[in-house]
């Protein structure tokens, strides 16, 4: 676990001693450090994560540990995911600045980032676990997801640019590494580090554990994890790592960043509303069965997919300043025909990407190590195992037969018909 010179981690104590140094955040808190008040709040797998508030605002700092802060010093980790988190930001912020954090200071010798504190937001997690619906969502992601991965692809940058920018998250290799070895070879073999809901889902983490046909579908799409350098993805795009109120979306936590398939990051988004549909049965009560919210959640399926694609479309057609498809070939009306067939063509692709790796971070969420809150909180373990179970099979489906789900409708009727098996 080497360090650089003069990294320390910070506590509560310490924080506003170090604080005290930057012009930007005094202004930002007012007083002085005697005025502030500290709290450390990281809930995730890897960081620390600190809010601070003073007589005049907050912000929220987060440092890199040299290890995964769920495992601890027996599992080694880069401060280096500090620097590609700032870089991947930065770009974010860039192209979708209202649906990413404002960013105060950056620190690459102790792996440390101030940023703009987002309240009264709440983890969308915690929301989807409680029944909250937030209606500019699916918009609002819809549109980050569209920026962010259309304008760092090869359909609107000059190949020289896209290879520099490629060049900097190049070295994003650990945790390329945590995605690879996690969604797509841990759930199906036996790992150390894999749990589940046991003794009820012995039986089937066995049956993935010896699915050749899901061995060689998931492959297939850690193949592209690997090799398919279409955008800045960022990497991690879980709702654990979106923000909301029922007015504003915020999209934090990139540090797995680094230049892969786009449809990595909209499944994701795809998959982990998913589980939240299925979840909702171990958090009813008789006086809210869910039935509502459940259609809510599938609707904002729908609605993230449909919204990205006619956004990202508007995109491609408005800005196509890339080096992919120059505009130059296809000026003339034959054209123009052609590179409309191209663009439904490319995001039929997309869209049978999406589905993949939807699938494959929900079975993920179940059998491997990092599991999500909505499942997690559910007390009664039978009925836990039974809304994943449900989640599961579709999952399954999904992965091995990706040519049966050809629209966002598809899956969405699907959804139903394994909620209604999970017993």
């Amino acid at each position: 676990m080497e360090t650089p010179p003069g990294y320390r981690a910070l506590d509560e104590s310490s924080l506003p001693g170090y604080l005290a140094g930057i012009d930007a955040v005094i202004a930002r808190l007012g007083g002085g450090p005697a005025d502030w008040q500290v709290r450390e709040v990281g809930d995730g797998n890897l960081n620390l994560v600190f809010i601070v508030t003073g007589p005049a605002g907050g912000v929220a700092v987060k440092q890199a540990l040299p290890y995964v802060r769920l495992v601890g010093e027996s599992w080694p980790l880069p401060l280096s995911r500090a620097f590609f988190e700032h870089e991947a930001l930065t770009a974010q912020r860039a192209a979708a600045p209202a649906q990413t954090p404002g960013l105060f200071h950056y620190d690459h010798g102790m792996a440390l980032t101030v940023m703009e504190l987002l309240r009264p937001h709440v983890i969308m997690r915690k929301g989807l676990a409680a029944g909250v619906r937030y209606p500019r969502f699916a918009g609002d992601i819809a549109c980050f997801m569209a920026h962010t991965l259309f304008g760092t692809s090869d359909l609107a940058l000059p190949a020289a640019e896209k290879k520099r920018r490629m060049a900097v998250f190049c070295g994003n290799t650990a945790l390329c590494r945590i995605t690879e070895d996690l969604i797509f070879t841990d759930p199906y073999r036996v790992a150390e580090l894999n749990r589940w809901t046991s003794p009820q889902l012995d039986g089937i983490a066995a049956e993935f554990r010896a699915d050749t046909a899901a061995k060689a579908a998931v492959s297939e799409l850690k193949g592209k994890f690997l090799t398919c350098a279409e955008a800045m993805i960022h990497g991690d795009l879980h709702t654990g790592s979106i923000m909301v109120t029922e007015s504003d979306t915020r999209v934090i936590d990139p540090e797995f960043a680094f230049y892969g398939p786009m449809g990595f990051d909209v499944g994701a988004v795809i998959g982990n509303l998913l589980l939240a549909f299925f979840a909702q049965a171990g958090h009813e009560t008789d006086s809210d069965r869910r039935d509502g919210y459940r259609t809510w959640i599938l609707d904002q399926v729908r609605e993230v997919w449909t919204r990205f694609e006619a956004t990202f479309l508007e995109l491609w057609r408005k800005h196509p300043t890339g080096d992919l498809y120059p505009a130059g070939l296809f000026a003339d009306a034959a054209g123009q025909a052609e590179l409309e067939r191209i663009r439904a063509a490319y995001m039929a692709r997309l869209f049978s990407d999406s589905v993949g790796f939807a699938a494959a971070k929900m079975i993920r969420r179940i059998l491997g190590l990092a599991h999500v809150e909505e499942l997690e909180t559910i007390a009664d373990p039978d009925l836990r195992a039974a809304c994943e179970t449900g989640a599961l099979r579709l999952a399954r489906d999904m992965l091995v037969n990706r040519g049966s789900y050809p629209t966002i409708g598809d899956v969405t009727a699907a959804a139903p018909e394994f909620l209604e098996k999970r017993n």
